[in-house]
């Protein structure tokens, strides 16, 4: 690849630790190619309504198997177990708030899986309002998969 062209490509995304070893490996001086970067767009997914005042709210036990129903299909793992889900934030009135992450800013299904993830907490009973945000700090790593992930990978 043409140094313009690997240029090119770089200033379309944004530059993370990953990244930056990579257009060092490359050969590419990340310092320059960052100038001209816009940030990464937020994205956010939004699903359910408002739970009638007398509802019980869902244990969070609820809310984590429902996540777990939602894989990457290019890695069958749930998003829960590949450490993606980074906080769970229930209100009082049974609204859910999450931020979730990619494995990375580049992934081609990253406007799907926010909102199945959204749509399958949407579903549990107790559950109000959803939104999820797709966040990008910190940056995604392996280390974040939990140990029954990690046994999975094995496998393959």
């Amino acid at each position: 690849m043409e140094t313009a062209e690997k240029k090119e490509i770089v200033e379309n995304e944004t530059i993370g630790a990953t990244e930056s070893r990579l257009l060092q490996a490359m050969s590419i001086d990340d310092s320059t190619a960052v100038q001209n970067i816009e940030p990464l767009p937020e994205f956010v997914a939004y699903a359910g309504q408002s739970l009638a005042a007398d509802t019980d709210k869902a244990e969070m036990s609820a809310l984590i198997a429902a996540i777990r129903t939602v894989s990457d299909p290019e890695i069958p793992i749930n998003v829960y177990d590949m450490g993606l889900i980074y906080k769970i934030d229930q209100k009082e009135n049974g609204d859910i708030f999450i931020d979730m992450t990619l494995t990375a800013p580049t992934c081609p299904i990253a406007g799907v899986l926010p909102q199945q993830v959204a749509d399958a907490v949407a579903q549990t009973t107790g559950v109000g309002k959803v939104e999820v945000k797709l966040v990008w700090e910190p940056a995604w790593t392996p280390d974040k998969l939990t140990d029954e992930a990690k046994e999975m990978l094995e496998l393959f």
